[in-house]
């Protein structure tokens, strides 16, 4: 393994598993290089200097100026190094930027605080939240090898084809960063911006959001799984499968206990990092759900605020976020878990017709 690998694999960055990766690891080590050798070049001629024509050894110190060999010397020799370095580093950013050919989309949003993937023209999407337990944040428990870096739905990528992202915001500017990848790029309200990933060998690459976004901005990370060409296509016809499942549940009748204890995931996944586990919530930036009695008392007020959101407050509009079934199951838990109990409960197929 060469000196350069060993440097960038304990203090340097990450050279990666894309080629754009390994083409900015590439640049980055030798423009380190070339101001490792100007450093030495320049510092050792003034320490050499200081040292041979020191005042206390006799020396008398020359009086020159205007000469224009010199003047062109060091006019011309700068300008060679920034050309040797522009060269490779304008090579190196067309390529970053061209995402054109791609051979398949995926719209990459950022939420407070958590990401939604679209496989576009698939008719795939899901969200991606942090999966590190509450428990492990507040110290109950021993923090995991991957403390603040797992989620509960990795975006799922195949190797060696060409990926182009998509990305935007429903909120605030978030940052999609994943070292491995070599991508990072800012997600901004109303602005779709664009970047790709050609991934050459399988794993599980980490990330996070790299943008101060908020009060819960540490607990939104990125984790991507590169996968195998045949493996990805199985996964994803298996997903399709199984959105087609969900879009048919919309038309029936859930039973309570089916709404229960699908609401107590999506509460789990979603809502529980601003209104704690045990529905207590953070006042007053997070009220508590539990005996809330405006929550209790009106059910339509409820559903209205989890679809639609709150305007000038945290909480955000769901209707993009999470599907019919699933704001059908978190409301009607919400209405009857923590000792609420109100025996209410909200079926998929009213939840679709607000959302139409």
């Amino acid at each position: 393994m060469s000196s350069s690998v060993c440097f960038a694999q304990s203090w340097n960055m990450p050279l990666g598993v894309t080629n754009v990766s390994r083409d900015i690891f590439g640049l980055h080590m030798t423009i380190f290089w070339i101001c490792v050798a100007i450093g030495v070049v320049v510092f050792g001629a003034m320490f050499f200097s200081l040292f041979r024509y020191r005042h206390s050894q006799g020396a008398k110190a020359a009086h020159f100026h205007e000469n224009t060999k010199v003047e062109i010397l060091w006019t011309v020799i700068p300008v060679l190094i920034l050309v040797g370095m522009a060269v490779p580093a304008t090579a190196t950013l067309k390529n970053m930027y061209d995402a054109s050919d791609a051979e398949l989309d995926v719209m990459v949003t950022g939420q407070q605080w958590r990401w939604r993937y679209e496989y576009l023209g698939e008719d795939v999407a899901f969200t991606s939240n942090l999966s590190t337990p509450r428990s492990q944040v507040s110290g109950e428990e021993v923090r995991g090898e991957n403390y603040l870096l797992e989620v509960d739905e990795p975006l799922v990528l195949p190797i060696n084809r060409k990926i182009r992202f998509l990305m935007t915001s429903d909120d605030v500017i978030h940052s999609w960063w994943v070292p491995d990848l070599a991508v990072k790029q800012d997600t901004i309200p109303g602005f779709i911006n664009e970047n790709w990933v050609r991934i050459n060998e399988p794993g599980m690459y980490r990330g996070q959001c790299a943008e101060l976004c908020g009060i819960d901005h540490g607990f939104m990370p990125v984790v991507v799984q590169a996968m195998e060409e045949e493996a990805f296509d199985d996964w994803l016809t298996e997903r399709k499968k199984a959105a087609e499942q969900e879009a048919q549940g919309v038309g029936r009748e859930w039973a309570m206990e089916e709404l229960m204890d699908r609401g107590e995931a999506v509460y789990e996944s979603i809502c529980a990092s601003c209104h704690q586990p045990d529905g207590q919530g953070s006042p007053p930036a997070f009220p508590a759900l539990a005996g809330n009695q405006q929550l209790i008392d009106d059910l339509d007020w409820h559903l209205d605020k989890v679809i639609n959101g709150v305007s000038g407050a945290a909480m955000p509009a769901f209707r993009n976020t999470l599907n019919p079934v699933e704001i059908a199951a978190v409301v009607t838990y919400t209405q009857n878990a923590w000792g609420n109990d109100t025996q209410k409960q909200v079926q998929p197929a009213r939840v679709a017709e607000q959302t139409e």
